[in-house]
């Protein structure tokens, strides 16, 4: 006999997270470590935040004096990434968008993106991956059965930002990553290492897939960036007051921006994976995270959140349907090949090539430097 579900007092995180431990009080260590974490950001002593910002936005002009850009923005189509796109320039900045098509833009998010750079009069570079090899690299990750087919895109979109600033000699690369909207650790797994190269290239020979012109970046080469190239990660939004719902009503009045129902829906495969694949093959929800991090910052209530995850990961069963049915047509599969995939057992990353022991390595490494 199964215990019932526990759901967090806090959040919205449940005890059918693996490693999810509960106190007394029947508050999660996710909330815990989420209040660790996000102290700084979500109640920050506002004077040393604001020298803070001004502090980088001098240093992203000075070391972009002379040059057409000073900074690159990875820009998705999401509201994260737009905003910082909005951020930067009404702080004076002269950013490089960058967007990184892997063949699955929904058409909402490439309106979105044209809108946005057009509004605000930035350049926009767009690396469109060769599709058929994406597409071999997706089948031979389906084949393995692992978890984090978005390994995939999110690896090339890091290679595509680090090349655009080496290209262009800039050091700062603003990201829409914070800790207000994303803050909630995500289960250990549920993910794997996104600098993982090894691990790709190792699925990729498995499956008989020849990399030609994927753009890849693994733990070596983001360190040589990061350190020789000097290359700066900057989670921007939390160098300011971020809410979701105050960014999302400026985008949409000021910049033509029309919402996606979830995070990180603005791309077909990515509502797909996280509203169908994840939930039944792997019995992940990430909608739980995804919420559970709105709560604490603070951007929406706990009934909410708790509303929100009573239907299904999908706005209604026809948008599933006509995702199932584009996802079969652009991978050339059949019902009988997706019933096929969602009945195997998963399999860890770790039954292949990884780099995973180099990057804890670096890790540490990295934190010694910081000290």
């Amino acid at each position: 006999m199964t215990s019932p579900r526990r759901v967090c007092a806090r959040c919205i995180m449940d005890s059918s997270i693996p490693g999810i431990v509960f106190d007394a009080d029947g508050v999660c260590c996710f909330c815990k470590q989420f209040e660790m974490d996000a102290a700084h950001v979500l109640r920050p002593d506002s004077a040393i935040r604001a020298a803070k910002l001004e502090s980088l936005v001098r240093d992203i002009k000075a070391h972009g004096r002379g040059k057409r850009y000073d900074c690159v923005v990875g820009v998705s189509g999401g509201v994260d990434s737009s905003w910082v796109l909005v951020q930067a320039v009404q702080l004076g900045l002269r950013p490089l968008a960058v967007h990184m098509d892997n063949g699955w833009n929904s058409e909402l998010a490439q309106n979105n993106i044209a809108n946005l750079v057009r509004g605000l009069g930035v350049d926009l570079y767009t690396h469109v991956i060769d599709w058929q090899e994406y597409r071999g690299l997706m089948q031979a990750f389906f084949d393995a059965d692992v978890i984090d087919v978005e390994l995939l895109y999110d690896n090339a979109m890091y290679a595509v930002n680090y090349q655009q600033a080496s290209r262009h000699g800039l050091r700062y690369l603003l990201s829409g990553l914070n800790r207000a909207t994303e803050g909630m650790h995500m289960p250990p797994d549920w993910v794997w290492n996104k600098f993982d190269r090894r691990n790709i290239m190792s699925i990729a020979r498995r499956g008989g897939v020849r990399v030609r012109t994927f753009p890849s970046i693994g733990t070596i080469s983001a360190g040589w960036r990061s350190v020789w190239n000097r290359i700066r990660w900057i989670w921007f939004l939390d160098l300011m007051d971020f809410r979701k719902s105050q960014a999302l009503a400026y985008l949409q009045e000021h910049c033509g921006y029309k919402p996606y129902p979830y995070k990180h829906y603005e791309s077909v495969f990515t509502r797909f994976y996280q509203g169908y694949i994840l939930p039944r093959k792997f019995g992940v929800d990430k909608r739980v995270v995804h919420l559970s991090s709105l709560v604490m910052s603070g951007d929406m209530s706990r009934q909410q959140a708790l509303t929100l995850l009573e239907g299904i990961p999908y706005p209604s069963q026809q948008a599933l349907d006509e995702d199932i049915a584009y996802f079969l047509k652009k991978m050339q599969w059949t019902r009988r090949d997706l019933d096929a995939y969602i009945a195997r057992p998963q399999k860890s990353h770790a039954l292949y090539g990884s780099e995973i022991g180099l990057f804890k390595i670096a890790q540490r490494v990295f934190r010694l430097m910081k000290r």
